[in-house]
């Protein structure tokens, strides 16, 4: 994607081949900067403190920080290590775990000299691959824009939740790639941002991103998406997920539950964007995806830029007060209207599943 017109990933190797560089993403929408890891531990403080967020993005920088590892000790209780530090970061996003499975797999039977390089390649192929996962997500979900513009006239009302765009993900994003085709196609598209509290990844993200791309949108809070829905003003909502179970429940970011309660209040269509790295195989219920709880300071407080420009945190509860931060909630699958992958649109179910991916059929058959 292009920010002022220069061509980005959100993740990328520096000059010297082995630091990697992330778009900061604490510090937007009111500064784009970059930040440099040299090491598994501050690739693990990256991925904790949402420097990087969104489940494939979140795999990506694993992979590297388990190579970042490796480049200083790749012994075999280095690897163990660096695996275990990094799985620890965020519980939620199934894309870490498939992330460090895959590279602990591939490295494991390996000479300790040859691990180094192995682990950069992979990793850098992980991060193509989230490319042209997204890019098919984002042509599977367009013809699910075009239906909705050719069932109307005027412009197709899009509702989405948190930051499923090309932050959350190398590139393209999830949830967002469908609507950048499709205003890229000169379909005409305006999408509702919601704020997603407490982070603010809709209205800090979301729209930052969709702004650059020049795609018309309108924050909302969080508690309007209902009412929107009511008055006929939105035509589909799509939104990202960290976990989909094998029976089609969703794990996102907390307050999509009730996005998707409305929606089916409504008979609104909710589609949930997902790479197949996002698919929990081994988890059937939804009810046991764990959930991460953060840090209360994250609804206690709020950072912002006051009117000379400067960026200020302030306090927005009385003194004393509590604060629980649960992270994601899980949705399940009866209210999703379909999911959308790489590999097509299929029901919110395990047989739905199973048809875009034969391969686990077979391997549940053999078992």
């Amino acid at each position: 994607m292009k920010i002022d017109g220069q061509l980005y990933r959100s993740i990328w190797l520096d000059d010297d081949g082995s630091t990697v560089v992330v778009i900061d993403q604490t510090r937007l929408p009111h500064k784009f900067g970059t930040r440099k890891l040299r090491t598994v531990e501050e690739a693990a403080h990256a991925i904790s403190t949402m420097v990087v967020r969104g489940a494939p993005l979140i795999g990506a920088t694993a992979a590297y920080g388990v190579a970042l590892a490796l480049a200083e000790d790749p012994s075999n209780a280095n690897l163990e290590n660096a695996i275990m530090l990094l799985a620890g970061t965020r519980p939620t996003a199934a894309n870490l775990r498939w992330a460090l499975e895959d590279l602990g797999r591939r490295l494991r039977p390996l000479a300790v000299e040859e691990r180094v390089a192995v682990a950069y390649r992979r990793a850098a192929e992980i991060c193509d691959e989230d490319v042209a996962i997204n890019r098919a997500i984002g042509e599977n979900g367009l013809v699910l824009v075009e239906e909705a513009a050719e069932s109307k006239d005027g412009t197709v009302n899009v509702l989405t939740h948190c930051n499923a765009g090309w932050l959350a993900t190398v590139d393209w994003g999830t949830a967002l790639a469908p609507l950048y085709m499709a205003y890229d196609k000169g379909i005409p598209v305006h999408v509702w941002v919601d704020e997603t509290r407490p982070r603010n990844q809709g209205a800090a993200l979301t729209a930052w991103e969709l702004a650059r791309h020049g795609v018309p949108h309108t924050v909302i809070v969080d508690n309007a998406g209902g009412h929107l829905m009511q008055c006929g003003m939105v035509d589909l909502c799509i939104t990202g997920t960290d976990r989909t179970t094998a029976r089609g429940d969703v794990c996102n970011k907390i307050g999509t539950y009730l996005k998707a309660l409305a929606a089916s209040d409504n008979d609104v269509p909710f589609y949930v964007a997902l790479p197949h790295p996002s698919i929990d195989w081994s988890l059937a219920d939804g009810a046991e995806t764990p959930i991460e709880q953060r840090d209360e300071d994250e609804v206690l407080t709020i950072t912002g830029r006051d009117e000379s420009g400067q960026e200020t945190k302030v306090a927005l509860t009385p003194a004393g007060s509590r604060a629980a931060n649960y992270a994601f909630d899980v949705t399940p699958a009866r209210l999703v209207t379909a999911l959308i992958t790489d590999r097509g649109v299929c029901d919110a179910s395990e047989k739905g599943l199973l048809t875009l991916f034969p391969d686990r059929a077979a391997e549940a058959a053999a078992s």
